[in-house]
């Protein structure tokens, strides 16, 4: 990020900076780091709860007749354990036994995959994506500046 570039922000970067939130640069979004202070912080997170806002994360989707053979290739993790609407964490590792990104793996179906991946990450993961992708021709469309991730819990 340049000087004088805008920081993007997120759905919920108005209600963070009315409850207070300090907020700083990250991963070229406009983020919370903190409301109140670290104790008062971690006393909340042990005794109730913590929220991470997760909205600035990329999202990539994957798709056609060759999404699953690419993101079984991609990721470690077995996708063929996946089923439609299931979600699986896994790595993208790179040619040397190293890992490129961790990322999380939604199937849509056989031929429609989401990729969560970090949004500090993204141009890297796309274009190991792409450079990847050459052996196996499925579509690659990233739509991280459209969607903003929420999380909600189950009773």
């Amino acid at each position: 990020m340049t000087q004088g570039e805008l920081l993007k922000t997120t759905a919920l970067t108005q209600t963070h900076r009315d409850l207070g939130a300090k907020m700083v640069p990250f991963a070229g979004y406009d983020m919370p780091v903190l409301y109140t202070n670290l104790i008062q912080e971690h006393h909340a997170v042990r005794n109730s709860v913590g929220v991470f806002d997760v909205s600035h994360m990329g999202e990539v989707f994957v798709t056609g007749p060759k999404a699953y053979d690419f993101v079984e290739y991609l990721t470690s993790n077995d996708v063929s354990a996946l089923v439609d609407g299931k979600v699986q964490y896994s790595c993208m590792p790179n040619n040397d036994g190293g890992i490129v990104d961790d990322l999380l793996v939604y199937r849509f179906s056989s031929e429609k995959y989401l990729l969560v991946i970090n949004a500090s990450n993204i141009d890297k993961d796309l274009n190991w994506m792409h450079e990847i992708n050459k052996n196996f021709g499925a579509e690659i469309t990233n739509h991280s500046d459209d969607f903003s991730l929420t999380c909600r819990s189950r009773s």
